[in-house]
């Protein structure tokens, strides 16, 4: 292809692969919500992840990623709001051991807020940074928007299949987990599972 050649856009696969497909946030909840509520609740906020993916990506090939490596104070709001969400997400998931139809007020993550989810995740941030300086920014700047048409639509794809493959497997044990206390115990997991990723994001950020 002219505006990436085959060996960055191999490499570029390779580093989308580990970044979209290894437990994270996005991929935990994706899970969770079709185990609480269903596999069409958790296909839409499977469905928000690449678009705030694709925002944050755009914005920082326009500059904004650049700002915020920059400017500590933002950085650090940017790693509070997001430590704060996945708090109470996490708590949300603690209490909740029924399913979406029996206690509809737990765990509703709607399309919008799985779009925001992404700009509080400093992490993502430095991500999508990385991908930008790695396969957008290099080369000739003639070339930019042609490259960036091309990184684009790979991060979207990846973002949606890596959640909607938890997603799947989620509303695969929904049944199963409905049984007895089996809800309540996932739940609890994947509750500790955000409290140690709010863990690892304030130590790294």
């Amino acid at each position: 292809m002219d505006a990436l050649p085959w060996t960055d856009f191999i490499a570029l696969l390779g580093v989308v692969t580990a970044m979209a497909f290894t437990p994270g946030p996005n991929t935990m909840l994706s899970a969770a919500l079709a185990v609480n509520r269903g596999l069409p609740a958790a296909l839409r906020f499977c469905l928000a992840v690449p678009v705030g993916w694709c925002l944050m990506l755009l914005a920082c090939a326009l500059g904004l990623g650049a700002l915020i490596q920059a400017w500590p104070a933002l950085r650090g709001a940017i790693t509070v709001a997001g430590l704060g969400y996945l708090l109470w997400l996490a708590g949300k998931l603690w209490r909740s051991g029924e399913l979406g139809e029996a206690d509809a007020a737990r765990l509703q993550v709607g399309f919008w807020q799985g779009v925001a989810l992404q700009f509080v995740n400093i992490k993502a941030w430095m991500a999508a940074l990385m991908v930008v300086a790695g396969w957008v920014a290099p080369g000739a700047a003639e070339g930019f928007w042609a490259r960036l048409a091309v990184v684009l639509p790979v991060m979207a794809a990846y973002a949606f299949a890596s959640n909607a493959s938890y997603a799947l497997l989620g509303g695969l044990l929904r049944g199963w987990l409905a049984r007895g206390a089996r809800l309540l115990w996932f739940n609890r997991t994947m509750a500790l599972l955000l409290l140690a990723t709010a863990v690892w994001m304030a130590r790294s950020a």
